[in-house]
């Protein structure tokens, strides 16, 4: 099965309900081989993926999402940008505490067929922006274009699957539960499988609310019709 490249952009959706079908281990090995040309700092290369099947560790896996989701649909509940690194939030624990976590945040980790758990070494990164007064992105250069390498993959032999973060903000138990070294971050918890649907129009904003000419305040580029 291939899909022309621009379809294969244009239809590749978070998919998080899944058919009981496995991923056989000779798709994943395809999925992988392609999305490893992803492009890296220095081309270092530190990209690692734990690929877990056991329906008990891909339950603790979900448990371990929980506690970012419990706040996650409680700062929605209170108008808030969940877990913005910028705008402090006015949710109390006991709220969060008292949140249901929401299933769809929660279970493809249980459900899914198989879950990739994508790594970086840290020794492999250049985080430029490390001493800025911020949250530091720059090293997920080094990570993510092979994550969304993997769902492109994905989607062209007919699966899918969604890059979620939620286990990340429990990270020391995630590195316990998976046997992940000090020097090694957790970046993405990838539920994979057969798409119980497979979407081909998705919502986006147009290029000329995301793109602008010479300055940030610069005149906005439209699309080709």
């Amino acid at each position: 099965m291939s899909v022309d490249l621009y379809d294969v952009m244009r239809t590749t959706f978070a998919a998080r309900q899944f058919t009981n079908a496995p991923v056989p281990e000779e798709a994943l090995a395809r999925i992988l081989d392609h999305a490893r040309f992803a492009p890296s700092g220095g081309n270092r290369q530190g990209n690692r993926v734990i690929i877990v099947r056991e329906p008990r560790t891909k339950a603790a896996l979900a448990a371990l999402a929980e506690p970012a989701a419990k706040r996650y649909a409680a700062q929605y509940a209170a108008g808030e940008g969940p877990w913005n690194p910028v705008t402090p939030t006015t949710v109390d624990a006991a709220t969060i505490a008292r949140t249901p976590a929401p299933r769809m945040l929660t279970e493809p980790i249980k459900l899914a067929p198989v879950v990739l758990v994508v790594c970086v070494d840290l020794r492999a990164v250049a985080a430029m922006d490390q001493f800025l007064p911020r949250i530091g992105l720059v090293a997920g250069a080094s990570v993510y274009p092979f994550v969304w390498n993997i769902l492109l993959a994905a989607r062209n032999e007919g699966y899918g699957g969604t890059l979620t973060t939620l286990a990340i903000a429990e990270e020391p138990q995630v590195k316990a539960l998976l046997g992940i070294p000090d020097e090694v971050a957790v970046c993405a918890v990838i539920p994979l499988g057969q798409p119980v649907q497979q979407f081909t129009r998705l919502k986006r904003r147009p290029v000329s609310e995301l793109a602008v000419r010479e300055r940030w305040d610069g005149d906005p580029v439209e699309a080709p019709r």
